[in-house]
Order: C-alpha cells, then structure tokens, then sequence
C-alpha cells in the first residue's frame, strides 16, 4: 500500500490513522511523501499496489478527504459506494483500533522521480525558451515540480505567492481575489502566462499574459489535440462548443472522474484507440498510451494537471502569440461558473426535487432569467434557454456547495447569466 499527503494542515493526522488502521489489518506499508496525486497514482500503477492520499484538494484544509487507488487505478463508483457500506457497517458495530504508529518505508525519492521523468520529455528541448510564467506557488504539493519542469523546457520562472498554510485553489471557480492577485503580478513582472494547480496537483490553473484565467475545459481541449486523441470523454459542464473544436469524437458523461474513466473504459472496450478524457476543471486523463515528442506516455486514467499545462504553454510559444489570442482562436461558447460555498447539502436536494418535479417549477424558477428551451438531467439540470443560452445548476459532489455554469454569446452576458442563476438559488433558499 502506497501512501502520499498534499496541503499543509492536519495531514499528519490524518494520515497516521489511515497508516495505523492498515498496519492494524496487516498491509505492508511504503510512504510516499507529499507529492502530487497524478505522482502517485503513476507510482502505484507501476508497483501494481494500492494506494491512498490524504488532501484536501481545492476545498477548505478542515475537508481534508481521502483518495483511493486500486492497483489498477482509480476506484469507480462501485467501490466509492462498497466503502461507504462497510464503513457505516464499522461505525455501527463501534469499531475502534489501537493507533500503533505504524512504521513505512519512505519511497518519495523514487515516486516523485518517476513522475518527474514522465514529464521531462512530453515537449522538445528549449521548448518554453522565450515565455516568462510566474508560478502561483500557494500551497500546492506541485509547485516546486512545476517550477523545476518549466525551467528544464527554457521558459524564464517567478515564483510567488509560497503559502506556509493551505491555500484552497478551484480551477473550475476561480475566486476573485486570486483573479486581481493573478492580475497583479502579471502586470508587475511582465509575464507571458502564469500556472498553478489546486492543493494536491490534478487540476491545472492557467492565466493568460493579462492574468485571466483559462477555463478548465479548454485546457483539456488544447491537451486532447496535443496528444492527437481520436476519442475524449468529459462531463456535460464542460463547453458545449468542444465537439466542433476538436479533432476527436467527444462522449459526454456526469460530473466526476469515475464517471469520465467508466466513458473510457466504455470508449476501449469498442475498438477505439487514443482515448482520453478531461473534466470541466481542467484534470486530464489518459486511458491509453500517446506518442509525443518521440516518447511513450503511458496510460494514467486519473487527473493530472502537468500534460495540460505544458500543452497550453507550448501551444502558445510555438504559434509566437499571447495565450489570449490563442484561447480566443478556438471560437469557444463563452462560459462561466461560480458556487455558492457553505451551502447546506439538505437545501441543495429539495432545490433539486422541486425544479425536477414539474416542468412548471423549473419555469416559474427561471421565468426572470429567460424561457425554458430544453432541459438535460443527465447531472443537476442543464437547460438550454429559449434564445439559446444555457444554464446549469449542480450540487458540489464532494463539498456543501451549489455550483452554477454558464454559456453565452458574450463574456459579459456569460457573467451576467451566471449572477442571476446564483442569485435565483439564494432567493428560493430564503424563502424555501
């Protein structure tokens, strides 16, 4: 069993219960260290051996949750709802084990080195050679690896904003203070892009030369052509312009890494080949091996922010412009996508019970926003308007929080329709 933390609060903890209740169960233990979750997802595959990682991820240090790897990769949904019975089974029956400090064998020298090999040949030599990124370094166990990969392709380094605490970073909602931080230091150092990742490095943050930050799903789309896939799995809140953008044929599914790794096993069992999925947060995944820059990339069918931004800034060195322009060359929907945080879990559900219960709900909900064109209630509800802007409104899987996306034809009117949205569900919050 294979063991790594990310982020920097009560881990330590954490991580001596889950070490001492597999010690307690008889697992040979190996200790990771804190490295980024895609390292050790790689490590695992390749040491056929379940692991775990304790992190919080883009969500606040007192939510710190659990990861788990099959030595086959990532649990699916059927073992997500196996572990959660015979967990209820245990707090029932009052379980209780003696903490024994269980001793591990520390192997985080040779899984960040495997990891960092598998990034260090993706692009050409001096590849980046010309682009100044400043790094947002925070609290994300991926900083110092992605300062060290930027550097090894050329690209001139500002690291900033290093964080002793943990700092919760959403790449698929990113807040507005870290949006006029972004802004900032790209004025101040004159910079060309800068990256990041959430807390335990799967989900990639980029920002153009004006500190804007890329929608995740168009870094999975610039990834997916990188790697010349045929075939790509992703959620339906990713842009609904990415079938017409890309080169690939596109299987949309629910919200959540299981679901997009279900979509790609589905994709290999059909014959297809070159298959990868990405999720609206900008985590790719790979189910099967890609041929870049003369190398093979193995299959890593979990979220990696690394491929993506490496794709998005050689995209950008290699066509000679500034990543706003070749952001805006894809001629996506423009989109945008906000949560409300602390929202209780209980009025998410009857929210959700109440627009599904009749189409006059859903109306009535959405007549000062605009006339009900079509719905999908594939995760949440997505509904096309009469005038063809969409909105979707999803509870958070993972976190107390009612999440909100939207599509329009502009910027401002993405943003205006997304306020509204929000602003629907806090009205119908107070009074329901």
């Amino acid at each position: 069993m294979k063991f790594g933390t990310s982020g920097l609060r009560g881990l330590s903890v954490d991580l001596a219960n889950c070490s001492d209740a597999l010690d307690h169960l008889g697992f040979k233990l190996r200790d990771c260290g804190t490295v980024p979750t895609p390292a050790l997802a790689l490590y695992g595959l390749q040491k056929e051996a379940a692991c775990l990682t304790v992190t919080g991820s883009h969500i606040p240090a007192d939510r710190n949750g659990i990861k788990f790897y099959r030595p086959d990769g990532e649990i699916d949904k059927t073992d997500e709802a196996a572990i959660t019975t015979v967990a209820t089974e245990l707090d029932r029956a009052g379980f209780a084990f003696v903490p024994r400090s269980a001793g591990m064998q520390n192997q985080s020298v040779e899984c960040i080195t495997a990891f960092r090999e598998r990034n260090a040949n993706i692009l050409p030599a001096e590849a980046l050679a010309g682009l100044k990124v400043g790094v947002y370094q925070h609290s994300t166990v991926a900083r110092d690896l992605l300062v060290e990969l930027l550097e090894h392709y050329g690209a001139t380094v500002v690291p900033f904003g290093r964080s002793k605490t943990f700092v919760p970073v959403d790449s698929e909602a990113v807040s507005e203070k870290t949006v006029v931080k972004l802004r900032e230091v790209a004025r101040q150092h004159g910079l060309d892009a800068m990256v990041s990742a959430d807390g335990d490095g799967d989900r990639p943050l980029v920002a153009d030369e004006t500190g804007t930050p890329l929608r995740g799903d168009l870094l999975g789309l610039i990834a997916a052509n990188f790697l010349g896939a045929t075939s790509v799995v992703t959620p339906v809140t990713s842009n609904s312009g990415i079938e017409a953008a890309g080169r690939f044929s596109v299987i949309r599914t629910r919200v959540g890494s299981p679901f997009v790794i279900s979509g790609m096993q589905e994709a290999l069992a059909a014959g297809r080949t070159r298959v990868a999925g990405f999720e609206a947060n900008g985590g790719l995944l790979t189910a099967s091996e890609f041929e870049v820059n003369g190398h093979t990339l193995k299959a890593l069918p979990t979220r990696d922010c690394f491929v993506p931004i490496l794709a998005a800034l050689s995209l950008a060195a290699s066509k000679r412009q500034p990543l706003s322009v070749v952001a805006a060359s894809f001629n996506l929907p423009f989109a945008a996508a906000d949560r409300l945080e602390n929202f209780p879990v209980e009025i998410s559900a009857r929210l959700m019970a109440d627009l599904r219960a009749a189409p006059a709900n859903l109306a009535a909900f959405l007549q000062p926003i605009g006339e009900v064109g079509s719905a999908s209630d594939i995760d949440g509800l997505r509904v096309t308007l009469a005038d063809r802007r969409i909105i979707h409104f999803r509870p958070s899987g993972n976190a107390p929080e009612m999440r909100c996306y939207a599509e329009a034809e502009s910027e401002t009117a993405a943003a205006t329709l997304l306020h509204a949205g929000l602003e629907r569900i806090r009205k119908w919050a107070q009074v329901g």
